[in-house]
């Protein structure tokens, strides 16, 4: 096959890959296979909350929705603390800063709210955790994330040490039917796979 024979052929193949994410349940099929379903909640030591973005101080939606998912676990009394992390950019407030004030304000005490900016990867949150809980004999813990981001995360946790309680956060629906949302999904599935190869050739699952 000639060079430009094959090019087609790639072409033709991307094209074809594109059309079924956008216009098939591939992309559906995918989140079902790689994101398990969720259960019910156990009580633990600590809920940690893991970061996502915030922008001069603004949490981004997933952000916000993994906050107030740790706050929904606390006020149903399943852990005594609160972990919020996240970093932010230099001189602006941190994403766990943040957190902790929305937190505040929807009445979970400060003495039960701990903020840890320092992570900037899921590897580095796992670590700095550890260092921060496993002092305080906090080892089961209620780890807060979006769904598609669970099994990497729960994964890094306990090689860090601890004990992991999935309480995942639906961030994407899997039954969306629109091309753009469709291919949407797929793009975040895509990434989540990358980053689970990257972890397991570095050694770090």
């Amino acid at each position: 096959m000639s060079a430009q024979g094959a090019l087609r052929g790639i072409g033709g193949a991307t094209v074809a890959l594109f059309a079924a994410l956008a216009f098939t349940p591939l992309s559906n099929g995918l989140y079902d296979v790689l994101v398990p379903p969720a259960t019910p909640p156990e009580p633990a030591a600590a809920i940690v909350v893991l970061g996502s973005r915030v922008d001069d101080g603004v949490l981004s939606d997933s952000s916000l929705r993994r906050a107030l998912g740790g706050v929904v676990l606390f006020r149903q009394g399943l852990a005594p603390l609160l972990v919020m992390l996240g970093a932010g950019s230099r001189g602006k407030p941190s994403e766990a800063d943040v957190r902790v004030r929305l937190a505040q304000d929807l009445g979970v005490p400060a003495t039960a709210l701990l903020a840890d900016p320092r992570g900037r990867t899921t590897r580095d949150e796992a670590r700095m955790c550890w260092e921060d809980l496993a002092p305080r004999g906090m080892r089961r813990i209620l780890l807060v994330t979006g769904s598609e981001h669970m099994p990497r995360a729960a994964a890094l946790f306990r090689r860090a040490g601890f004990e992991v309680v999935e309480a995942p956060i639906m961030e994407l629906s899997s039954t969306v039917s629109q091309p753009q949302a469709r291919l949407a999904l797929s793009r975040v599935l895509l990434r989540e796979l990358l980053a689970r190869a990257y972890n397991r050739v570095a050694g770090f699952l």
